[in-house]
């Protein structure tokens, strides 16, 4: 009875094999049936698969590892119709004045010492250039962004040359009484091109960036490249005679030479992320510039009210450091020390915020919205980050002792 149920299992297993092996056989007979009917149309379709997938991969790759030439040469392209050379001349009069031009002695061989050239004549003016810088056009109606420095000149006549050669008369609209910025204005018909903004609070060190300028006042959109060498600077730079503490600007190597003044700095997708503004004079590829969120405010208030308008507090002081505080045997080493520039000018502006506010000469002001004031972040600069009529508070020490005041900002005039 076992051998027979076991016979039987047996026979099970081997039907069930067999039946196995021939539905195979025939799977794999009609598969081959229908490739070899359809070998070409499969075919077909598996290299459009296999194509398009690689195309896809390429255009991915192209993006991906664009080459930092094409970058340049892409914002290049597309900011310098906005990039303008700003002239300061000045019409003089031309003194009437006979010289030789012939000073090599094989010439006053044969023409003698006696031969003369007369430059113009008496009473002759000639417009005469006495500066040149960069900016950028910020608005299809010719509002312009420069550095202060590049238009400090009062008494003197103002031309911009756009990128195709064309000249425009500009007028000052307004210099900024904090940072080193101006706006112009140039009246045309014709849509400008402008530049698109950027964002300077998520510039990281190393980052590749892009200068254009009036190189030298000769060399109009002078493009240099580099990289962000560092990030919220403070430094002292001069120019026109004056000299200005310039805080959270950012260092660059790429080349500022005399005239990139007021060019836009780019990153590598073509949006100004800074404006060149000074070179360390005893340095190589040292220059700084102004951070762009540094401006913005100043954009927008001439777009509302066709001015600069600035909060003012109304005090004279100097910002502590070690060296000052131990001068003035100070128990503190940072802070604003409201003091007289000289004794014609009061420390606290008679009907001012300051004034106002109950703030004395010889106070030290310590923070502003709980944020200290040094030399990383000056006075000014920390007022400069809200709006007249805004309400802040003070942190001050007054004849030995800390207090808080609340404050209302005025407009500076």
């Amino acid at each position: 009875m076992i051998k027979k149920k076991f016979h039987n299992y047996y026979n099970f297993i081997l039907t069930t094999i067999i039946v196995l092996l021939f539905a195979l056989l025939l799977g794999y007979a009609g598969a081959h049936l229908y490739f070899e009917s359809n070998k070409e149309q499969i075919n077909k379709n598996v290299k459009e698969s296999v194509d398009s997938e690689v195309e896809r991969e390429v255009k991915k790759q192209d993006l991906e590892f664009k080459s930092q030439e094409d970058l340049v040469v892409s914002a290049v392209k597309e900011v310098s119709p906005s990039v303008v050379s700003i002239v300061a001349s000045r019409d003089l009069s031309v003194m009437q004045e006979q010289f030789s031009p012939f000073q090599d002695e094989f010439f006053q061989e044969f023409f003698g010492d006696d031969f003369r050239v007369e430059t113009s004549p008496e009473g002759e003016t000639q417009k005469q250039e006495l500066s040149s810088g960069s900016g950028f056009i910020i608005s299809e109606d010719g509002y312009i962004i420069t550095n202060k420095h590049v238009v400090a000149y009062e008494d003197v006549d103002y031309s911009v040359v756009l990128n195709n050669e064309k000249s425009y008369t500009a007028t000052v609209v307004d210099r900024d009484t904090i940072t080193d910025i101006a706006v112009l204005k140039i009246e045309t018909e014709e849509k400008l091109p402008t530049v698109e903004l950027g964002d300077s609070s998520s510039l990281e060190v190393g980052q590749t960036v892009i200068a254009i300028g009036n190189a030298l006042g000769e060399f109009s959109n002078t493009v240099s490249t580099g990289v962000i060498s560092g990030l919220s600077r403070t430094v002292i730079a001069g120019g026109a005679g004056n000299t200005e503490k310039l805080t959270n600007v950012i260092q660059t190597d790429a080349s500022i030479n005399p005239g990139n003044s007021g060019g836009p700095l780019l990153d590598s997708d073509g949006k100004v992320i800074g404006i060149n503004t000074a070179m360390a004079s005893r340095a190589q590829n040292i220059g700084f510039a102004i951070s762009i969120n540094e401006v913005k405010s100043i954009i927008d208030s001439i777009y509302e009210s066709g001015k600069i308008v600035r909060p003012w507090l109304g005090v004279r002081y100097i910002i502590i450091n070690e060296q000052i505080a131990k001068q003035n045997n100070l128990s503190l080493d940072y802070g604003a020390l409201i003091v007289r520039a000289s004794r014609a000018e009061l420390a606290i502006i008679p009907g001012s915020p300051a004034d106002k506010a109950g703030l004395r000469e010889n106070d030290i002001i310590l923070e502003i919205n709980g944020k200290k004031v040094n030399n990383q972040q000056p006075l000014n600069y920390l007022i400069s980050k809200h709006s007249p009529g805004e309400t802040i508070e003070l942190k001050v020490q007054s004849q030995g002792e800390e207090k808080t005041a609340d404050l209302e900002l005025g407009e500076r005039k």
